[in-house]
């Protein structure tokens, strides 16, 4: 019979709480036949077991599971927030029980301490005694006998000890004494009802990691308008299809992933993109489902449902992420794989000096001592707050980095991104925006811009070529009437330009090289066409009768953000390199842009990966950021994958981090997240061993009570817990240089000018929040500002940029007059 190939199992796991479950599941799994590997992670609650199907079997691998004490999901299942939220109330549940059977205990214990004991006392703590270990704590003892079966001490094991060391301590009161029945038996009670503790405060903070997430989901209406066969009715989401029309009214949250087919409108993306300001969106363009409609009808095809819409696959990212281990847990985890023995040793030695030694000195036993002390050690070296240490840094990481639409996917974003010292840069969709948009317009021979845009764009308009749309793009954000223009003859010449009849003229429009062929001079604009294509501009002619009307600079232009976050990378000591495609002009003409002046151009996507294994060499650590199918291969050999949410599937699925809102400064934020979580896990490390090393120790001496032994058992998952939340992972001047930087480069690049209007028909502050929204996205209006009691709206606008016309327009759209136009 042939070998069958080792296969692998991903099982999601329920009942998880710290490192010490990771270290248990991993154990029972390396000791099975037929396993020969296992990778196990807490964050998302689940194991990857590679298998051999000749010796084991998947069902074989369950049960495993569920005789250690945990629970087996469905792993083609991603578990709903409902579900999580459940599972925290049941959790929630159990600790009430535990907080009560521990608060009845106390008093009772406080009787006896104060002198107000009655005989039948001590029966109530034994009844409380066995319930909280056989009742509340069933699933605790439940684990720790499977894990005992397979000969794994783990933190169920140890904290069973000690429960049922007070317990028999306590039973020793029955028939010895005087003897401190109630201290034995409150030790039992407290440490099992702050093991509980432990379980729910580590399910909240995975559950609250998620929040951000949850909070997306809940953008998406439970219910869509659609439009089918004439009429309109109001169905659940679930029942909505692909290519269905689906009208959004305004104010009303978009329902599905879809292009608009007719209306137009602004619409706030910002709780599912980051991004801050409204997006105009026209016939065409796509929409995300949970963002905001807020002016205008639309109707939408639908594109995208269920698990393919934006929301879904953005959950889907966070529940499915497989986060690789990094270094410092497996260097904790070869700790804890001798932490439990240890401690149990150090109980037995304690017990042994107390007795056999205390005979050997004293000439009798000191029974009560030893027991004291015994207790002392398990409670003192009881390793819960070991075992949340290292991963409620990073869990709180994650979370705040989902907040701010960043998927920290991997254990690379957390342990290695403090090292890098290079980031690497793609340039199309990266440090620009990935698509062609008209920079510059050069009209010649007595031409005007607005003769030269319309008659581009009418001859433009039939076709398809980035380019072409380029122009007619931006011939209708300016409102050029270029649909009366009368078109005949349209030739495309493949790889050159066109050549059409308008308005009985003969209209050539292309590049350089094709107008010269074409016998049309341009002797008076050679300097300019070489100062634009020295910049990696694409440059084409327009021509009418043979007579030159003009230039039109064509580019894929800067992101907003991408100088900003350059400089940044520079304060934080991260060196940007840019490695791109693209030719060296183009390549030189960016960096300068956005102040990088190390490049690496016309590199293939093989050779990509190549120049970051190059960079890697003499232990570098480097990160990639990159948006395409071939940068694939470079952020999969980069030490920490950065890819956009707007890239290919391949790209981001090879990356480390996914930037969700698709900024530059995204990167630098996951920078400090990553280091900052990395610091606080070593801290919560050092503050766990401290407790242990110094508790343990000194719990052997038998001067240590087991219920401050408690005590100092609480605190130390207290310091560790506050230790995780305190403080910011990123810091506030980020933000605030941010502003400061944008507004500096807008003043400095950009000479602007103030109009204000005279509206009577604004009433509140909330009009002018309104058309601020709207009138700031608009070509060439910078800033709004308004007042409600003088009735009043200034614009800041770029001249030569704003159409005036766009703008009243809006105004008018808002159900707003005009009475009076200020020019200051």
């Amino acid at each position: 019979m042939a070998q069958k190939p080792d296969e692998k199992h991903i099982i999601k796991i329920g009942g998880m709480q710290c490192s010490f479950c990771v270290q248990s599941i991993t154990k029972a799994y390396k000791r099975m036949d037929g396993v020969s590997d296992v990778s196990v992670n807490l964050s998302h609650e689940e194991a990857l077991v590679e298998y051999n199907p000749n010796e084991t079997s998947v069902a074989k691998l369950n049960d495993t599971m569920v005789s250690l004490g945990y629970t087996v999901r469905d792993p083609n299942k991603v578990r709903t927030f409902e579900e999580e939220q459940e599972e925290l109330r049941h959790a929630k549940n159990e600790l009430f029980k535990a907080a009560g059977v521990t608060s009845i205990a106390f008093v009772f214990m406080l009787l006896m301490w104060t002198g107000n004991s009655q005989a039948w006392f001590k029966w109530v703590m034994l009844y409380l005694t066995l319930g909280m270990i056989f009742v509340v704590g069933r699933p605790i003892l439940k684990m720790a006998v499977g894990s005992l079966r397979r000969r794994i001490l783990n933190q169920h094991v140890l904290m069973e000890f000690g429960a049922f060391g007070g317990l028999i301590g306590g039973l020793i009161g029955f028939f010895v004494q005087p003897w401190p029945t109630a201290d034995f038996m409150g030790a039992a009670i407290f440490i099992t009802a702050y093991h509980i503790l432990s379980g729910y405060v580590s399910l909240h903070v995975r559950t609250k990691s998620s929040r951000a997430i949850m909070n997306l989901m809940d953008l998406q209406p439970p219910e869509a308008r659609v439009v089918r066969n004439g009429k309109e009715k109001q169905i659940p989401i679930e029942e909505v299809k692909i290519k269905d029309h689906v009208r959004v009214k305004p104010g009303e949250n978009i329902p599905v992933d879809g292009k608009i087919i007719k209306g137009n409108s602004s619409v706030d993306q910002s709780l599912v993109t980051g991004e801050s300001i409204p997006v105009v969106k026209e016939v065409g363009d796509e929409v995300i489902g949970g963002s905001i409609n807020q002016f205008g009808t639309l109707l939408i095809q639908v594109t995208k449902i269920g698990e393919e819409s934006f929301l879904q696959q953005v959950a889907k990212s966070i529940q499915e992420a497989r986060a690789l281990k990094p270094g410092i847990l497996a260097a904790v985890d070869r700790v804890l794989k001798y932490f439990v023995p240890a401690v149990l040793w150090a109980a037995a030695i304690a017990f042994f000096i107390w007795t056999v030694g205390a005979w050997a000195v004293v000439g009798e036993p000191n029974f009560s001592r030893a027991i004291f002390a015994t207790l002392a050690v398990l409670v003192l070296g009881y390793p819960c707050a070991l075992g949340m240490a290292t991963p409620l840094a990073m869990i709180r990481g994650g979370g705040l980095a989902a907040e701010k639409g960043i998927l920290m996917r991997s254990g690379e974003a957390f342990q290695v991104f403090k090292d890098v010292s290079i980031v690497a840069l793609d340039k199309t969709g990266t440090i620009t925006e990935g698509k062609p948009s008209v920079v510059k317009i050069i009209p010649t021979n007595g031409t005007t811009q607005s003769t030269l845009m319309t008659i581009a764009a009418a001859a433009e308009k039939s076709s398809e070529h980035p380019l072409a749309l380029a122009i007619v793009k931006y011939a209708e954000l300016q409102n050029y009437d270029f649909d009366e223009v009368v078109l005949e003859d349209f030739q495309a010449i493949s790889g050159s330009g066109i050549r059409v009849l308008a308005n009985q003229a003969e209209i050539v429009i292309g590049s350089p090289r094709f107008l010269k062929e074409e016998m049309i001079s341009l002797l008076a604009v050679n300097d300019q066409i070489a100062e634009m294509e020295r910049k990696g501009w694409t440059v084409i002619g327009v021509a009418e009768n043979k007579k030159l009307l003009g230039l039109i600079s064509i580019a894929d232009t800067i992101k907003a953000d991408a100088k900003y976050a350059i400089s940044e990378m520079k304060a934080i000591g991260l060196e940007p390199i840019l490695i791109t495609g693209d030719s060296q002009r183009a390549a030189n003409f960016i960096a300068s842009q956005v102040g990088i002046s190390k490049i690496v151009a016309e590199v293939l996507p093989q050779e990509k990966a190549e120049k970051i294994r190059q960079l890697q060499k003499g232990k570098t650590r480097v990160a990639m950021v990159g948006d395409g199918i071939n940068d694939a291969p470079a952020l999969m050999q980069a030490d920490v994958g950065i890819a956009f949410n707007s890239g290919t599937d391949i790209a981001i699925e090879s990356a480390d981090v996914v930037l969700i809102n698709n900024n530059l400064m995204g990167v630098v934020d996951a920078y400090h997240i990553g280091k900052s979580s990395f610091s606080k896990t070593k801290q919560n490390v050092f503050l766990a061993f401290t407790f242990n090393g110094v508790g343990v120790p000194l719990a052997m001496t038998g001067l240590v009570h087991p219920v401050f032994a408690m005590i100092a058992m609480a605190a130390s998952v207290t310091a560790v817990l506050l230790n995780s939340y305190a403080g910011k992972l990123i810091p506030s001047r980020t933000k605030e240089a941010s502003i400061q930087s944008s507004e500096e480069l807008l003043s400095a690049e950009l000479k602007t000018h103030q109009i204000g209007y005279s509206i009577p028909t604004i009433h509140c502050q909330g009009c002018i929040y309104g058309l601020k929204e709207s009138l700031e996205e608009l070509p060439g209006v910078v800033s709004v500002d308004g007042d409600a009691d003088s009735k009043t709206l200034v614009l800041d606008f770029v001249e030569k940029e704003v159409n005036f016309k766009k703008v009243k327009k809006l105004i008018k759209n808002a159900g707003h007059k005009i009475e009076q136009e200020m020019l200051q």
